[in-house]
Formats: C-alpha cells, structure tokens, sequence
C-alpha cells in the first residue's frame, strides 16, 4: 500500500485492512470517498488493490455515482473500465444516468450513453432519463439514445 493511500484512508477514518468497507454510515467506501473528492490517484490505487467496485452505500449507490458527483471524465471511465455496473439502480430505482441528466450535466449523459449506459431504463417511479432531463443538451442526447435503442429493441418497454 502506498504512502498516498495510507494518509487517505487514516484522514477518513478508513482502516487500511478494510478496504471494501463502508464507513459507520454506511455512505462511503474508501474507493466512493476517493470518487466524490475526485482523487484518481487513490481511486488508482484502490482498484489496483482489489476493491469491491459495485459495493453499494446505504443508499443503493455504487462508486460510479460519486464518480457522476464529482464530474471527472478520467474517474468515470476508469471505473467503466474497470467494470463498474453502469446501470446500477439505487435505493429510488436511479441510474447514474437518471442522475446526470436530472442534474444537467450533457458531457456526462454522452460518456455514459457512450459506454453503454441503457437510456430506456426507469425508476420505481417509472421515470427514465429522458423524462428527468434537466437541460435542451441532456434531452436531446437522451432523446436520440432512446430512439437509438428503440429501433434496435423496440419490444422493450419497461427494462428494469
């Protein structure tokens, strides 16, 4: 383990033998930690270590989500890279999909439709990207992703 890695873990209050652990809220792993501050380097390091990368927070949100937060284009897709599930739903049915577009955040909508993330996926409440987006880029891009996968399966109405 490296020097950066072991200050990192001890100023979060992370033990170093853990580090697929969630902390005593169950909000952080070390790895979601270092995605939400936007540190590729100690994400680097904690996939080269082996961490649990689709451990989910209390929440229902996994590292790709904090990755999303944050906004680093490196981070997302070094944990798309890495096999990160891109269509994780959390505790509300939200994709990290749903969740940049809500946010309008057109670059992110783009890398993750790039990456394979599935625009027609909904939330519990029966909500996808497309009906959250939250800006003329998002709804566009969405738009034309959600036309995209309906011709290639257009029997697919609701893929949860």
């Amino acid at each position: 383990m490296t020097p950066i890695l072991q200050d990192f873990l001890a100023e979060h209050g992370f033990p170093a033998d853990q580090l697929s652990a969630l902390d005593a809220d169950g909000r952080f792993s070390p790895l979601m930690r270092a995605c939400k501050l936007g540190r590729g380097d100690i994400v680097d390091a904690l996939l080269d270590a082996g961490v649990d990368i689709n451990l989910r927070n209390i929440d229902g949100c996994n590292a790709l989500w904090l990755a999303c937060y944050h906004g680093s284009h490196a981070i997302v897709q070094r944990l798309i890279d890495a096999g990160i599930a891109i269509d994780n739903q959390n505790g509300n049915g939200a994709t990290c999909l749903m969740y940049v577009a809500s946010n309008s955040k057109p670059d992110l909508v783009a890398l993750l439709l790039a990456n394979g993330a599935n625009p027609l996926r909904r939330n519990f409440d029966d909500f996808s990207a497309l009906d959250l987006a939250a800006s003329l880029p998002c709804l566009k891009a969405l738009r034309q992703a959600t036309q995209d996968q309906m011709r290639v399966a257009p029997t697919v109405s609701n893929p949860r």
